[in-house]
């Protein structure tokens, strides 16, 4: 059975980064859509090459966190940040995504918020993205946000999703409310190919490296 991957989002401190760089993280994620969380694109050019400083044995690649984004931004952001990968969380279609990948030369990971009835939020289907992003994040609809709201996800409903990624070799990543206590039993009940966490490792709103070391190690089981 192939490791769990572990995303950790949400990172704005070069200081806390540099923390966490004996972590056996894989993916780090660097949101620039309106949030609490939002990274300049000045902030962005100082954290990405601290990626390079890590000492695991593999580098985490980049995910740039975006909402609908037009094409100027996503060249004036990797021009700066040389990202490996963005992760689209509002209504972007396939053709866009298949663009995104053909032109800016990154992987596309598409989120897509699940709502209580099974159904995707902004009416999209997953086949329709089929062979044009390579990764699958599924979060929790909220009314609100739309996504990223950190509740938790309702992991019954994932089968499906999971059944097509695996179908299509497109990495499923679970998100929603998770944090290092209940991340163990999404594993047994999901069994996800990689997990992604930001305010379940935060401390009054700030990534607090107890509880990052925390949930790898129960994701990774070491």
């Amino acid at each position: 059975m192939a490791e769990v991957a572990v995303k950790i989002c949400g990172l704005q401190s070069v200081e806390v980064l540099k923390s966490m760089i004996n972590l056996p993280v894989d993916y780090i994620g660097f949101v620039f859509a309106k949030s609490k969380r939002q990274v300049t694109t000045a902030r962005a050019a100082e954290l990405v090459p601290v990626l390079k400083e890590w000492k695991t044995g593999s580098i985490p690649q980049s995910v740039g966190v975006f909402v609908n984004p037009t094409w100027s931004e996503l060249s004036e952001i990797l021009n700066s940040a040389p990202l490996d990968i963005i992760q689209l969380h509002g209504t972007e279609s396939p053709e866009f995504c298949r663009e995104a990948r053909e032109k800016l030369g990154v992987k596309v990971f598409k989120a897509c918020s699940v709502k209580d009835d099974g159904s995707l939020h902004g009416g999209l289907t997953m086949e329709s993205y089929e062979g044009v992003i390579d990764g699958l994040l599924l979060d929790t609809y909220d009314p609100k946000y739309g996504g990223g709201s950190g509740m938790t996800f309702a992991w019954d409903l994932a089968a499906p999703y999971k059944a097509w990624a695996g179908n299509n070799g497109i990495l499923f990543l679970a998100a929603g409310g998770l944090h290092p206590d209940n991340v163990k039993d999404l594993l047994m009940t999901m069994g996800p190919d990689g997990v992604d966490v930001s305010s379940g490792v935060e401390t009054n709103g700030v990534k607090d490296l107890i509880k990052m070391t925390a949930f790898v190690e129960r994701v990774k089981g070491i």
